[in-house]
């Protein structure tokens, strides 16, 4: 190794060692750059883990809206489509679709917990260890680099001395040949030339410890330093690998996991499906819209070959709109039964003569000036074609005082609706009033034992501060009571008329129904048949006949409303109409019932006097609580 560095020095030639050094630094970064690929990659892998747990979280965000969209609205008419088995399959997916959409956010949140946030966290350690294993190599290559400076400058001085020697080893010989020169410059020569070979000397001994040592640290740095920091480095770089192998594995891992969950919502989805019964179904819409009306008997001939007393055009009705005296030969029976099932629009055309709206003010105040308002429906009935062309040339207004006095909602009793259909409301009604008579009863009770306890303690509270608040539920539950009297009584009335029934049939004839009726409707079905009479008087014979009273039962039954206000009468207006009543001039009455924009203002004279009057006919003090209710 010395004889190298010497002809290395001497001949001006490249040290091995200089290549070996630059090979090493060429090591060192290729393996710097390999190391930072290698982070890299994990950091690409854990941005796409990330961009994967957000596209679930969305997906799963949309399945939800989806299922929400679609979810039936609470008190809407949709409800009531979910009482069939195929919306209710479909009420069922959109729930397990709601569940699925939660699998997916489990997804999302086990990949960021497990892979995203875990490898964050192992690539923050992974870089300072590639850094501190780095920062070793570098270390280590400085230190031999100054080890072999110290030679190189150790071999340099060797050289220099042994030069130096030489020349003085010649100058001596020189010296000592040459006559001429004086013995005691010989000696000088002599001196200087020993001088120097002992300087070389000293120069060698150094030269030689540097060199030993400097080979005992290049040894330890290619044996054993740099292997070491290699040997590290490879160690990291597979734990690098190993990780991200693992992560990969998690990544399958966590959706594996949730393969048996939505497996389970699909199969509920299936067991949904399967659930559907179409015999059910259309029993429920056969219960829904069934009306209990008998079907129509057969019609009769009509002889037209006998002599006619009437035009053609007033024959078929003056024959069923007589006395009640025809002949059974003309069918009035049968139109009677037939009538229900005609079709709505030409019910209309047959019923409806346009209801006038309240009569104006009167020019002055005598009674001969004072028009009576709408017709009275007990007139003397028109021909069917007078109806029928009356019908086309004028607009419909609301034609019955029953749709008048509830705002166009429909009789309390239902009597607008087919009798099973009847039935059914008020079954449910009954259900209702029952329901609140229970939680007003639970509320007493529990005020009763309340009340009991401050009796028995009174530090806890006054027993007679619940006293009142007991009045008024003892007061709710009587009124309900007889809310639920009235409305049974309505309901016995009309399952008495219906046929038998079973209790299957009741219960499935149960179910809630959807009302779907118009005010022209339910005048026309309680109070007219198509040709203007009243088949409730005529027809004795069929199970839908309604008494006559019923419109005027329907005020008598209903609590007194309270008043709201009073009015003078401005004009005299004969109440010949049914609901209204008569009011003098100057007369002064009780306001209970605001004009709902109709014209009309509903107003009472005693407990058993009271009805509409058109509003223009009176004038109206409203007290000061009803103005702010």
């Amino acid at each position: 190794m010395v004889s190298l560095c010497h002809r290395d020095v001497f001949h001006g030639a490249i040290s091995p060692y200089c290549l070996c050094c630059v090979k090493q630094k060429d090591q060192f970064d290729n393996l710097e750059k390999h190391t930072q690929w290698g982070i890299d990659v994990l950091e690409k892998y854990i941005k796409f883990v990330k961009e994967r747990t957000e596209i679930e979280l969305s997906y799963a965000k949309q399945l939800r809206n989806l299922s929400k969209k679609y979810q039936p609205k609470k008190n809407s008419k949709e409800e009531e489509e979910y009482r069939y088995t195929s919306t209710r399959a479909f009420l069922a997916t959109l729930n397990e679709m709601n569940d699925y959409a939660g699998q997916h956010e489990v997804i999302s949140e086990n990949m960021t917990s497990l892979i995203t946030g875990e490898l964050t966290r192992y690539v923050q350690e992974l870089k300072q260890e590639r850094k501190s294993h780095f920062h070793d190599g570098r270390k280590a290559q400085q230190h031999i680099e100054t080890c072999w400076k110290q030679l190189e400058a150790s071999k340099r001085r060797f050289e220099r001395d042994c030069k130096e020697a030489d020349r003085a080893q010649q100058y001596f010989e020189k010296m000592d040949a040459d006559i001429n020169v004086t013995k005691a410059d010989v000696e000088k020569a002599r001196q200087q030339a020993q001088l120097r070979h002992q300087m070389a000397e000293d120069s060698k001994a150094e030269y030689s410890s540097t060199l030993q040592k400097f080979n005992s640290e290049q040894h330890d740095h290619y044996y054993t330093h740099i292997p070491n920091i290699f040997q590290k480095i490879q160690e990291m770089e597979e734990r690098r690998i190993v990780r991200i192998g693992e992560s990969m594995k998690t990544f399958a891992e966590v959706d594996r996991q949730v393969i048996p969950i939505i497996g389970k919502c699909l199969d509920e989805i299936t067991k949904a499906a399967e659930s559907i019964d179409h015999k059910n179904d259309s029993q429920l819409v056969i219960e829904a819209f069934k009306s209990g009306f008998e079907p129509p008997g057969d019609i009769d001939f009509e002889d037209f070959t006998q002599p006619m007393k009437r035009t053609v055009s007033e024959s078929s009705l003056s024959n069923s709109r007589g006395d009640g005296k025809s002949e059974p030969k003309f069918g009035g029976k049968s139109k009677g039964k037939l009538w229900p099932f005609i079709k709505k629009n030409k019910l209309m055309s047959l019923l409806t003569s346009p209801h006038q709206p309240p009569p104006p003010p009167p020019a002055s105040a005598s009674p001969s000036a004072v028009p009576n308002g709408p017709q009275s429906p007990k007139q003397q009935k028109e021909p069917l074609s007078h109806r029928f062309n009356e019908f086309m040339t004028s607009k419909p207004k609301i034609h019955c005082f029953r749709s008048l006095k509830r705002g166009g909602a429909g009789p309390e009793d239902f009597s607008n609706l087919p009798p099973e259909q009847r039935r059914k409301k008020l079954q449910q009604k009954v259900d209702e009033l029952n329901k609140d008579i229970q939680k007003e009863m639970d509320q007493r009770d529990a005020l009763t034992k309340m009340k009991d306890v401050y009796i028995k303690n009174p530090q806890m509270g006054d027993a007679a501060s619940v006293d009142h608040r007991l009045a008024e539920l003892g007061q709710n539950i009587e009124k309900l009571r007889l809310e639920v009297q009235k409305f049974e009584g309505w309901l016995a009335e009309v399952e008495g008329r219906l046929p038998m029934r079973t209790e299957q049939a009741r219960r499935q004839s149960g179910l809630y129904e959807a009302q779907n009726t118009s005010a022209v409707n339910s005048c026309a079905q309680d109070r007219e048949s198509p040709d203007g009479s009243y088949t409730e008087e005529q027809s004795q014979e069929t199970e839908m006949k309604v008494p006559a009273t019923d419109f005027d039962d329907e005020f008598d039954d209903e609590e007194p409303l309270p008043t709201i206000g009073t009015c003078k009468a401005l004009y005299t207006f004969e109440g010949q109409n049914e609901g209204t009543i008569s009011v003098a001039e100057g007369e002064m009455l009780y306001v209970i019932e605001e004009d709902k924009g109709d014209g009309w203002t509903r107003i009472r004279r005693n407990e058993d006097e009271e009805g509409y009057v058109p509003t223009s006919y009176v004038e109206v003090y409203l007290d000061k609580n009803a103005k702010d209710s």
